[in-house]
């Protein structure tokens, strides 16, 4: 099978930690590589943002990254790249009359638009995967969002056009529904976590002489960091540290950690939270594996790859109760779920973890369990092309 990807933003290729750079980037890379490792052939298409970029780079056995010139060869902020979608669309017609994929799978709703217009034009089979929907981020972020207006529009004309939504878990589907996209076109099929790279095996990157809570993706206020920030004034000797942003040497240009840190000044902890910028993806799980626990505490979550990649370290989680963490996160046999937005009840699991080495070493071993059975790369792409195959005889029927 010949399938192409469309992920307009977020490349395989690019530094993970930057605010447009997290867990769809991971997700696109994996499964792409994880879908041709079964036999077929993926191509990845995503916007070319650096004019030395070749437009085609090679990127695993079966995989090949192609740079669609739409908009200024440059970094622009997600948000402000949907006046180039048309362009975008336009390119993978051309590209696809000549070059037919058996499928396209989008990936976020810009993607999505590009991707409909361009295969329902050419009749080719069409699935499309969120990732996050505008009317939970409306929901969360009020006044502040800076989606485009046309967003949640858009993502319900997405819904009931594409041949098949691939859902990352149940929770986006109740709201899908919610938006009036009918639950037969959904197909729930959760993130991976590369079992290779993250799992009880590796050596922790040190060993702290003091509890430490982890917390690691983008520096973005909708992760909660300051929630763990305003947790620990209850937990004297328990350190944080806060992986993601910009490298090191920047890191006082990132207006996130500028905050974080402020707040921790405010709150006389600034001496237990510990910023390190950017993490190297090989250097993740080791810093994990030094930690107590890893804390993912956002205010909403479409999936929670963090969450996943800890308890295939088995290491013991406390994440918040939102979206697909309530399906990856056993309460109170992988690790705890505590109300997002809340220092104290984020506090109180936090020390019943402390309090209870036997019960925290268990929520550990039962992640790692959890992960290996659930969630390896290669079950999910299993799902995903039985997702495809899904998508081909929807279309099929449709045009006889």
């Amino acid at each position: 099978m010949r399938i192409a990807m469309v992920s307009e933003h977020a490349s395989p290729l690019a530094a993970l930690g930057s605010p447009d750079a997290g867990g769809q980037n991971v997700h696109v890379a994996a499964l792409a590589t994880a879908v041709a490792a079964l036999g077929h052939e993926v191509t990845v298409y995503t916007r070319r943002d650096d004019p030395r970029t070749p437009q085609r780079v090679p990127f695993a056995p079966g995989v090949t990254v192609a740079h669609v010139p739409a908009g200024p060869p440059a970094p622009i902020p997600k948000d402000d790249i949907l006046p180039w979608v048309p362009r975008f669309a336009e390119w993978l017609r051309e590209q696809w009359t000549f070059d037919r994929p058996d499928v396209a799978h989008s990936h976020f709703w810009m993607s999505g638009l590009a991707t409909l217009d361009a295969a329902r034009r050419l009749g080719i089979p069409f699935a499309h995967t969120y990732h996050a929907l505008g009317t939970v981020k409306r929901r969360h972020q009020g006044a502040v969002d800076t989606s485009p207006a046309g967003r949640i529009a858009a993502e319900t004309a997405i819904g009931h056009r594409a041949d098949v939504i691939v859902s990352t878990c149940p929770d986006e589907v109740d709201e899908l529904v919610r938006m009036g996209i009918a639950r037969h076109r959904t197909q729930v099929v959760p993130c991976g976590v590369d079992l290779d790279r993250f799992h009880p095996g590796v050596p922790p990157a040190e060993r702290p002489d003091r509890p430490r809570l982890l917390s690691i993706g983008r520096l973005v206020p909708r992760k909660g960091v300051d929630t763990i920030i305003a947790a620990l004034p209850y937990l004297p000797g328990v350190e944080l540290v806060v992986g993601g942003g910009l490298p090191l040497a920047d890191l006082h240009r990132d207006e996130e950690a500028t905050r974080l840190r402020a707040t921790a000044d405010r709150l006389g902890v600034a001496d237990r939270v510990i910023f390190t910028g950017q993490v190297a993806r090989d250097d993740v799980p080791g810093l994990m594996r030094s930690a107590t626990a890893v804390v993912c505490v956002p205010w909403y979550e479409p999936f929670g790859m963090v969450v996943l990649e800890a308890m295939a370290c088995g290491v013991p989680v406390i994440a918040s109760a939102v979206g697909g963490q309530q399906d990856t996160v056993v309460d109170g046999v992988t690790g705890l779920l505590v109300a997002p937005r809340r220092p104290e009840s984020l506090a109180e699991a936090v020390g019943r973890l402390l309090d209870d080495p036997a019960r925290s070493a268990a929520y550990g071993i039962a992640g790692a369990d959890r992960a290996s059975a659930r969630y390896s790369w290669d079950r999910v792409a299993r799902e995903t092309v039985a997702a495809y195959r899904q998508a081909m005889r929807r279309r099929e029927r449709t045009a006889s």
